[in-house]
Formats: structure tokens, sequence, C-alpha cells
């Protein structure tokens, strides 16, 4: 089996579920249907990490190990961070670009 073919657990972190819900929440006081798009679309390219997932960039910042992580960009302006241990992706935050670092889960 190559690693095309090679499918991986997907393990997303318990306060990256409440950050999702922050920004779902958030969302939803102006528009139901964004918001529910933004989830859907959220959960979709999470989904998407249990086939490939080294497809994506490394996560390079000041603050952490040289690459240890990954990230997807995923409606538009979000990243999902990420780390490959063995044959498990574990998402450990979900960040708005937008956003200066320090609001960040990952800030070692």
């Amino acid at each position: 089996m190559n690693n095309a073919d090679k499918k991986y657990k997907v393990v997303v972190d318990p306060a990256v579920n409440d950050r999702m819900y922050d920004h779902f929440e958030f969302l939803a006081r102006v528009d139901e249907t964004a918001a529910e798009k933004f989830l859907d679309k959220l959960v979709e390219d999470m989904h998407s990490l249990e086939w490939m997932p080294y497809r994506n960039p490394v996560f390079n910042r000041p603050y952490i190990k040289a690459g240890k992580y990954r990230y997807m960009v995923s409606n538009k302006r979000y990243l999902i961070v990420y780390q490959i241990a063995d044959d498990i992706v574990h998402i450990d935050d979900v960040q708005d670009a937008r956003q200066a670092y320090d609001k960040n889960i990952i800030n070692l």
C-alpha cells in the first residue's frame, strides 16, 4: 500500500471542539445558515485529513518546533492546525487567520 492509499485516524482535541462552537455561535448570531455551512465545511475538511494529511504545508511559527505541525485552510480564513503521529492525525487548533497568534491554542 502506498501513502495515497493509507487511511489515518483523525482525533480532534476537546479544546478545538469548544473553539469551533465559539466560532459557530458567533456567526449564528448574524446568519444561522452561514454558520451551519461554516461548520459543515470545517468538519468536512477535518475528515478529509484521513487521506494524505501530508499534502498540506508545514505550519512554521517561531514558538513551535520546526516541522511539528501542518495546516489546512478551511472556509477561506480558518487554519486547521494538526500533527501526524504514526497513523493518527491530531487536530490541535482551529485558528482564525485574521487574529493575532497569542489568541491561539497552540502557543508553546
